[in-house]
């Protein structure tokens, strides 16, 4: 008679739940019918441009995870998504000293992990002079990485690793700019690794992005591929295929270089970091670069800290452009307004 009563029991909150579940998306269905702007579950997504173009990514309202106050800066740690099942883990340090800072996006490679976006040490040196941080990982890496075979990796699965990644920049600047406490109209990038590889493709279709800093970025896919060290020896036959080049071809630096309009690039490239990016891929990226942008060599990470990057001077370069960009769009406002006043009938009195 208990085992009776039990199983009853179980049924009837089973037929709860699910009463509850059907009106739960009855409301659902009946709230987007009143707003055909209301976030969809599901998204379609295109990965084979940079582009946001030909994808639908409807953003879920972000998730506040925590917020704290650290030596000059505010950081904000947000859950975020705009697909089913992966939420992005998003940081955006802000200075306290300056309203509407400008803003600097920092996007590391694979692999990587939040963690230094969470250091006080990291985030004391990206604010520095005034500038807003904002920092999250590439697609299938990191936390983002789950719910896949082991075989499949951000390398195996690199149209969709790069294309997900560059359409996420284009989304996480259209949060930024919605929040409206960040100056996103010109916005600078610094990208490492596979994190370089994506900022190339971001700017390549969004003219918010004023401003590329690399750091060895992977690129010139047929080599890269053949010679990279990052790759295994027994999974390089199925990348060198020529079906699997195709389909990255089109997020490849040595193409998408020459066509960037971003008036301010660096190339920074690690000579001793030639298992990652080969050196004749470095090469080509070097030669692809438009006329205006810097490259740099560096024997080893030693060299290159002690020269440019410590004590957060690697970000210092990324800063001054960009301050350097929003300097002359503010002169080309004061020069519009003076000619605008000019035109104006009487102004020769004046």
């Amino acid at each position: 008679m208990k085992l009776f009563f039990k199983v009853h029991t179980l049924r009837v909150l089973g037929l709860a739940l699910a009463i509850h579940i059907c009106a739960a998306q009855d409301q659902t269905k009946l709230l987007r019918s009143a707003d055909p702007n209301a976030p969809s579950s599901s998204s379609v997504e295109d990965f084979s441009t940079a582009s946001l173009a030909t994808s639908q990514l409807h953003p879920d309202t972000p998730e506040l995870v925590e917020k704290s106050d650290g030596p000059g800066f505010v950081r904000e740690f947000f859950s975020v998504a705009w697909r089913p099942g992966d939420n992005i883990d998003l940081y955006v340090i802000r200075p306290t000293s300056v309203q509407k800072p400008p803003v600097v996006l920092y996007l590391y490679g694979h692999p990587s992990e939040t963690d230094r976006y969470q250091d006080d040490g990291w985030c004391q040196r990206a604010t520095s002079g005034g500038y807003a941080a904002v920092g999250f990982v590439p697609a299938l890496t990191g936390h983002r990485y789950h719910d896949r075979p082991m075989k499949q990796w951000f390398v195996s699965e690199l149209q969709e690793a790069l294309g997900k990644s560059s359409h996420d920049v284009q989304m996480v600047l259209d949060y930024l700019a919605k929040r409206g406490d960040l100056d996103v109209n010109k916005v600078g990038m610094f990208g490492v690794g596979a994190g370089g590889t994506i900022a190339v493709m971001a700017a390549s279709v969004d003219s918010r992005i004023t401003v590329v800093d690399l750091l060895d970025p992977w690129g010139d896919w047929p080599t890269w591929i053949g010679k990279s060290d990052v790759i295994p020896d027994e999974e390089r036959p199925n990348y060198a295929k020529a079906e699997f080049l195709k389909r990255i071809a089109p997020f490849d630096p040595v193409i998408l270089l020459p066509r960037l309009k971003s008036p301010r690039i660096r190339l920074i490239q690690l000579n001793e970091d030639f298992a990652s990016t080969p050196e004749e891929a470095k090469k080509h990226m070097e030669a692809a670069l438009p006329a205006s942008a810097e490259s740099h060599r560096y024997q080893s990470n030693a060299e290159f800290y002690g020269a440019v990057a410590s004590g957060g001077r690697a970000f210092d370069w990324v800063k001054l452009q960009l301050k350097a960009s929003l300097s002359k769009q503010n002169d080309s406002k004061v020069a519009k307004s003076v000619t605008s006043s000019q035109l104006r009938p009487g102004s020769a009195k004046e």
